[in-house]
């Protein structure tokens, strides 16, 4: 990879986004499913993906000039000092360790810079290469929420897992962020 780096969406990456979205069937259950039209995609951008350090941060992941996945923090409680983490990959980029990376990245910065003291993060039991992701990150396993999501008609067991400021460091390259 010549050029990785992690910096606030624009509205020019909605079609980037639509193609993550149709061509990673499984982002369905994680994206708003306007993801998936050219005009939903760009109030996706708008609406959904911005930088905020009250309340949301989402950062695309740019590798090559493509933008291939998304991070994020969300549900920032400042009194408690906690939020909840976010992620995913269009299906072409994974498997090489990009979203551990960038979870890593978000959440070292997230943790100094936004004096968080925990960062949560929850995956389906049956997802294990998420689980992958989030131990590689630094995220430690807390227990598993039982029929805590439903897609359709199924419900689906989530394990969660936790970052805390205090915890050592995660032992993946780090990717620039370029912040606003």
């Amino acid at each position: 990879m010549s050029s990785l780096f992690l910096r606030p969406w624009r509205q020019s990456d909605a079609g980037a986004l639509m193609a993550a979205y149709l061509g990673s069937p499984d982002l369905e259950r994680q994206l708003d499913a306007r993801a998936g039209t050219p005009e939903g995609a760009v109030r996706v951008v708008r609406d959904d993906l911005g930088w905020d350090p009250r309340t949301a941060c989402n950062l695309a992941l740019e590798v090559d000039g493509a933008v291939v996945g998304s991070v994020g923090i969300s549900n920032i409680n400042e009194r408690h000092g906690t939020a909840w983490t976010y992620y995913w990959l269009a299906a072409p980029s994974r498997g090489r360790g990009l979203a551990a990376r960038a979870v890593a990245s978000l959440g070292n910065r997230a943790l100094a810079d936004l004096r968080l003291h925990r960062l949560e993060l929850g995956h389906r039991t049956n997802n294990p290469a998420s689980c992958r992701v989030a131990s590689a990150a630094g995220f430690k396993p807390e227990g598993i929420q039982r029929a805590k999501l439903r897609y359709g008609t199924e419900r689906f067991d989530v394990e969660t897992h936790a970052r805390l400021a205090t915890d050592p460091p995660p032992d993946v390259p780090l990717i620039d962020l370029l912040l606003p």
